[in-house]
């Protein structure tokens, strides 16, 4: 595997001469404007290679860099291990140090450790996303169903990860869990984000599913979607399944979200969630293509004036499930942090199941027997 290394030398100048040791080739920058040149090129690097032996404090602006380009690995170079530098180089994510006396084999080793955390597995688990297209429709409780669904395949892992990162997520609560961190902390910590680590973040639920949570807090900052690729990546090479609860109102983290194998818009038989349904189904059709992207339908109901095909018809999605209307079942269930996939025999349930089945294999297709087609109604004027 090819590796790109960059350096921002100060002082000394023999980095370059170091890495040439080392069998490395590396671009060569100046301290003072290297970051910035870097970002101008779009060139970021694999691995970026910093020189503060002549530094007093961690730069600020390698920090924000970081943030920026949470895939790059950053070794820094350092005459001793000041305590200060540390502290701040490791909440800005460097993951490697070294310091005097250097050699070509010390560089070349820091560097093999950067590239070899960021590996990831040849086989990425399946990631799964869920967006509602209006508040109420119960796109958290198909997602943690379907989640629960998953983790009774036998051998299966898997995590639900919430995405209200400005906080009111509820899928800690429907899992009967209360979590220390969430992942607000993930996101912050993408370039450490190895097994033994993500255990300390994540907590288990009864039913099997591994919870990162929405934070009991809102997060004030946005994360930039390089950080969140690179999470979703990290997640995808631990666990057999990555569920995704998305925020409705965050249409740019739907953009952000990749890589997923399915992105589910949860809809019901009401005209204005389904007129909100059909602008967010054109963004993900676009984001994602058509063979990526479907709708289910929730408490559905057969003589509703408008229909599973008026659906269709109007989003511009196949509809791969329609989900019977069993709201106090579904609500007892929440009240109590329990699946309802897990309860027994019902309705709702063996729906669920069903189209956790459709959504786990590479090839799932939706086979939903059509209901009577109604007059489309009020819909014909939508388009």
């Amino acid at each position: 595997m090819s590796v790109s290394v960059a350096i921002i030398e100060s002082g000394e100048r023999d980095l370059a001469l170091l890495a040439r040791g080392a069998g490395l080739m590396a671009a060569t920058h100046d301290f003072d404007t290297g970051l910035m040149a870097i970002e101008r090129s779009g060139a970021v690097p694999d691995v970026l290679v910093v020189d503060l032996r002549k530094q007093d404090a961690f730069p600020s602006d390698l920090a924000a860099f970081k943030r920026r380009h949470a895939r790059t690995g950053v070794v820094i170079v350092v005459a001793s291990l000041d305590p200060r530098i540390m502290l701040d180089a490791m909440r800005a994510g460097v993951t490697e140090v070294v310091h005097e006396p250097l050699t070509s084999a010390d560089l070349r080793a820091a560097i093999d450790r950067v590239v070899g955390h960021q590996t990831l597995p040849s086989e990425q688990g399946r990631v799964i996303g869920f967006n509602g297209a209006k508040g109420g429709v119960g796109t958290t409780t198909l997602a943690v169903n379907v989640a629960a669904a998953l983790a009774a395949e036998p051998g299966a892992t898997v995590l639900m990860a919430d995405l209200h990162i400005t906080g009111h997520g509820d899928a800690a609560v429907f899992l009967g869990v209360e979590p220390r961190f969430s992942i607000v902390d993930a996101l912050e910590n993408v370039h450490r984000l190895d097994r033994a680590f993500l255990n300390t973040l994540v907590v288990r639920a009864k039913s099997g599913i591994d919870v990162l949570a929405s934070p009991e807090r809102p997060s004030l900052r946005h994360p930039e979607g390089a950080e969140l690729r690179g999470l979703l990546d990290r997640l995808a090479s631990n666990y057999t399944y990555v569920v995704l609860d998305l925020p409705k109102t965050d249409l740019a983290l739907i953009d952000a979200v990749e890589p997923v194998a399915v992105m589910s818009l949860v809809v019901n038989q009401e005209l204005p969630t389904v007129r909100r349904a059909a602008q967010i189904g054109g963004l993900l059709r676009q984001r994602y293509g058509k063979d990526r992207v479907a709708a289910v339908v929730s408490r559905y109901d057969p003589r509703a004036e408008i229909g599973q095909e008026d659906i269709e018809r109007v989003i511009g999605l196949p509809v791969w499930s329609v989900l019977p209307s069993d709201y106090r079942r579904a609500v007892a269930a929440a009240n109590v942090g329990q699946p309802l996939v897990r309860e027994g025999q019902s309705r709702l349930g063996s729906a669920i199941q069903l189209f956790a089945r459709r959504v786990a294999g590479p090839t799932a297709r939706a086979e939903v027997k059509k209901p009577v087609v109604k007059a489309a109604g009020r819909l014909g004027g939508i388009f």
